[in-house]
């Protein structure tokens, strides 16, 4: 501690006395010290216990060391997409009574809307299209400082013709306006979903609380929006059944459920700006 001059005895004051510890200084630094009334440092840095050295949280209140995740929301997705593709392939392949409203319903609706639009739509989920969407989101990601992320989203779209071309020769169903098989799931609703999910979650990485407070909902309501017009469009020019580009919506959903879980786990290693 530092030395400090000391004043002038006054009168009554016997030179021989010790000086006098003053409270609030010195023994401020021992926990429970009398005078002091919490324990604390004086000189404003956090005591050595564990208490004291625990982290705080974004929010500031205290947190466990390390953090503890808790189980991502978006996993609870995975069974009910697993029944319904499920189901569905079964109909299907199965030429059960879900697979004949599906074409009842199909026939009904081909030719229906300004054919422009519809091509236009249904072009949504070309790879010509959704690739350099999904290229520019990567590049995103990796000035923002994502490393591991843009490659997952790399895998997950390889990972739609890798999954999507053994169903179709497997179910071997046949198009809307031709004879020809393998519609069945629809390879562009898949790779549609895919591309602009994925580019809403690599956009969304590692943005400042402040961003995600002023538009955390721009990306992935767009991402909805344009998989749902390539959906719309493929069924309306004919180019696949209903059921065939649900059940790409329901595969790619598989592989989006994987990749923001993925996107959690890197968001979490990352410390806090």
């Amino acid at each position: 501690m530092r030395e400090t001059p000391r004043s002038q005895a006054t009168a009554g004051d016997t030179g021989s006395e010790h000086p006098q510890r003053r409270p609030g200084r010195a023994i401020a630094h021992t926990a429970g010290a009398s005078g002091s009334g919490t324990p604390h440092r004086s000189d404003g840095r956090s005591p050595q216990t564990p208490r004291g050295a625990r982290q705080t949280d974004l929010g500031g209140r205290p947190g466990t060391t390390p953090p503890v995740p808790g189980r991502p929301a978006s996993l609870l997705f995975l069974l009910p997409l697993l029944a319904v593709l499920a189901l569905l392939t079964w109909q299907v392949a199965a030429d059960g009574p879900l697979r004949r409203l599906d074409e009842r319903i199909g026939r009904s609706v081909v030719g229906h809307g300004p054919g422009r639009l519809t091509e236009f739509l249904a072009d949504l989920g070309n790879m010509q299209v959704a690739l350099p969407v999904l290229g520019c989101a990567v590049v995103h990601a990796l000035v923002r400082g994502a490393r591991r992320l843009p490659l997952y989203a790399a895998l997950a779209m390889a990972a739609v013709p890798a999954l999507v071309v053994p169903l179709k020769d497997w179910i071997a169903r046949t198009g809307p306006l031709t004879t020809e098989t393998g519609y069945y799931p629809s390879g562009h609703a898949a790779t549609a979903a895919v591309a602009y999910g994925a580019a809403a979650l690599l956009i969304a990485y590692r943005t400042t609380p402040a961003e995600r407070s002023k538009g955390s909902w721009v990306m992935p309501v767009a991402a909805v929006l344009l998989t749902v017009a390539t959906g719309i469009g493929l069924v309306l020019r004919g180019y696949h059944w209903p059921l065939d580009v649900l059940a790409g919506w329901c595969l790619s959903g598989l592989l989006l459920v994987a990749l923001s879980w993925s996107s959690g786990r890197s968001r979490r290693r990352q410390p806090p700006k």
